[in-house]
């Protein structure tokens, strides 16, 4: 068992670059089962959760290995087995999208239910249904899907809801699927756009690319080729965060900063700025810290919505700046009913956080945090967050369960360490009791 070990206190400084984005990354994985050629994926992130979908892909025979720090080539010569290995999908939400490109190479597949952070219910129905419409037949018994088809079929798909990875199982579906798809309602993510780039390099046909509406007309088969993954703005959203609540004064390289508009107007709310230099972000000490009201002197509320909205994965990030922000701000989630259940963690360092219910919490700041000697992670984001607390704190704290964090985030304690935070992980035995809060 592992711990980050944390003395806070330090303000950040320095250059850091992020790594590949683990939402494209997750996806563009499993779409190279689409071809029986060569593709090599480009920045990409070595993090527990590729990691996870690796050893899943290789458990199917498909051939990978790392060409490089950051690179991929991946081979699915040929597929041995239809069938998901339960344990690891069981660690791994995305593996819910490995059904789309295995009913579109093999006609089958039988995937159990896929695992993931504990941050509430995330239903699987807009996948099924988008499946279906493709011509596939789905049978569920409570623990895994068995699906079939013997060949997808091009349909209007139009989604209750603009889930992102329901659209990206649509789109591999329907990319060798016989005639046109439409799916409306799309999510139109940056990941999303990275995949549907990365299916148009290999000889697929994808139109609307960036907006809710996608053209796709089937091709027979897809080519090899190469794609590059864009960069992670959840992790670029985090270091602007650390900078902020550390007082310090970083560069984010290769930041893709056309991606950060809503993340800038929201940041903005809580006093935080930074300048766009080319394909850098700068984010200087000197941050006002201060919440904008609404009109009327009104809390502001900061609301979870899909793409071009606020990211619901930067809200754990953006509500503890709000600690460290002068005044009052509603944080609204209605996506994940568990995505605030970390914030008494955040009250024991010193925070003042009122959980409304479970999607809405009410933060007053800034108050100062103080260094606790044990927290755990409960999910990815919840960890990073804990972790800026951390950094930001007066001494020492400790944090555990950070294999959380290591599924989405790339050697976070060197990078950190680099900008001059003051963090080591170390190995420890089972705590007793009393640290099992």
């Amino acid at each position: 068992m592992q711990q980050f070990v944390i003395e806070g206190g330090h303000a950040l400084a320095g250059e850091v670059t992020v790594s590949g984005n683990k939402n494209a990354a997750l996806k563009m994985l499993p779409a190279c089962i689409l071809t029986d050629q060569p593709v090599i994926l480009q920045n990409m992130p070595n993090i527990g959760d590729v990691r996870t979908l690796i050893d899943i892909m290789r458990a199917l025979g498909v051939q990978i290995e790392w060409i490089g720090a950051n690179e991929l080539r991946v081979h699915a010569h040929e597929i041995a087995t239809t069938a998901i290995d339960p344990v690891l999908a069981g660690r791994l939400r995305a593996s819910i999208v490995l059904a789309a490109p295995m009913l579109a190479r093999c006609g089958r597949v039988n995937l159990p239910l896929p695992g993931g952070d504990a941050i509430g219910e995330r239903r699987l129905d807009m996948h099924v249904f988008a499946l279906r419409k493709l011509g596939a037949q789905v049978n569920y018994d409570g623990q895994a899907f068995d699906m079939v088809a013997d060949k997808l079929v091009g349909a209007d798909i139009l989604l209750t809801e603009a889930s992102v990875t329901a659209t990206e199982n649509a789109i591999m579906g329907a990319v060798l699927a016989q005639g046109t798809t439409i799916i409306r309602n799309a999510a139109s993510e940056p990941h999303v756009q990275d995949l549907c780039n990365m299916l148009v390099e290999l000889g697929g046909q994808i139109d609307g690319i960036g907006s809710n509406r996608l053209t796709i007309q089937g091709v027979a088969r897809l080519n090899g080729g190469a794609a590059r993954i864009g960069a992670d703005y959840i992790e670029v959203g985090s270091y602007i965060g650390a900078a902020a609540v550390t007082g310090g004064e970083i560069t984010i390289k290769q930041a893709d900063p056309q991606y950060l508009d809503m993340v800038a107007l929201v940041f903005e709310r809580l006093g935080v700025h930074w300048e766009t230099r080319g394909e850098d972000i700068f984010v200087p000490a000197t941050q006002a810290l201060t919440v904008t009201p609404d009109l009327g002197n009104r809390i502001p509320i900061i609301k979870a919505q899909p793409w071009p909205a606020f990211p619901p994965d930067l809200m754990s990030i953006a509500l503890v700046v709000a600690t460290q922000s002068a005044g009052s701000v509603l944080f609204h989630d209605w996506m994940y009913e568990s995505r605030f259940f970390f914030t008494d963690k955040l009250m024991r360092m010193g925070a003042r956080i009122t959980l409304c219910d479970p999607h809405r919490v009410l933060v007053q700041g800034p108050t100062r945090f103080n260094g606790v000697p044990y927290i755990s992670s409960p999910d990815i984001r919840a960890g990073m967050a804990m972790l800026l607390a951390a950094l930001s704190a007066k001494g020492e704290t400790r944090i555990a369960n950070i294999q959380q964090i290591d599924k989405g985030y790339e050697r976070i304690e060197d990078k950190l360490t680099a900008l001059g935070a003051q963090i080591s992980r170390i190995n420890v035995g089972e705590l007793p009791a009393e640290f099992t809060l």
